[in-house]
């Protein structure tokens, strides 16, 4: 399930995302799962897509966060409890950091700027992220305002596996400790600021045309694969 609300863009990104990693996605607006929470029932997988929901007009995720916690919070729950996956994408990080299923909190970016630009990331070893296991870098997009990652122990984060992914180069945001993607403590929910649905196919990258590139182990697409490959065995 890619669930969708009032300002979303990238559902229909990460729907095409996982449909090349094996899946069968299904966009869900927010307000027929609200209306039926037993949607998520038939459900393996849930991707909180990213985009600018309710235009961001009370912060970031914040009412769709709010709608998530007080309307679907025990479906969401017993989601999790049944070892199935979930992932949100920048404005579906902000969400799930609102909704209090993963530390932390996204702030404005340090600069104050709008960025949107290509970033590498790396997968964290340490990490018992189940989406980034086995992983080494991704190059995709950024496009937010208020993705910077603050945390009060990101050495305790680290520590207890809960790092996914790390900006490599240039943290775009200035996010505590480089952090780009953390999961809970399951290893089941992970959150993320880049975009991996927007470099799933070599020509997405803007190097693609002047060079060689387009490197799938790059890609954000073997992310995907594994989100779907555990949906698959468990």
């Amino acid at each position: 399930m890619v669930l969708a609300a009032p300002g979303t863009n990238r559902d229909r990104d990460a729907a095409f995302a996982l449909d090349l990693a094996g899946a069968e996605p299904r966009v869900t607006l927010l307000g027929e799962l609200v209306e039926d929470p037993t949607l998520l029932d038939g459900a393996q997988m849930l991707v909180v897509a990213g985009g600018f929901s309710y235009a961001d007009a009370l912060g970031a995720g914040r009412m769709w966060a709010l709608e998530l916690e007080h309307r679907l919070g025990d479906a969401l729950g017993a989601f999790v409890a049944a070892s199935k996956p979930v992932i949100g994408i920048c404005n579906g990080f902000q969400v799930l950091t609102r909704a209090g299923l993963l530390p932390g909190a996204l702030g404005h970016n340090a600069d104050g700027r709008f960025h949107c630009r290509w970033v590498s990331v790396a997968a964290q070893p340490a990490s018992h992220c189940i989406w980034t296991s086995g992983l080494d870098r991704i190059d995709c997009p950024v496009a937010h305002g208020e993705g910077r990652y603050v945390h009060p122990d990101p050495d305790g984060l680290a520590a207890s596996g809960q790092v996914a992914l790390r900006y490599v180069g240039t943290n775009p945001n200035g996010s505590v400790s480089d952090i780009a993607g953390v999961c809970d403590r399951s290893g089941l929910v992970l959150g993320l600021m880049p975009h991996p649905e927007n470099h799933v196919i070599a020509r997405q990258n803007p190097a693609f045309t002047r060079h060689a590139t387009g490197d799938r182990h790059r890609s954000g697409l073997p992310l995907f694969e594994q989100g779907v490959r555990f949906a698959k065995e468990r």
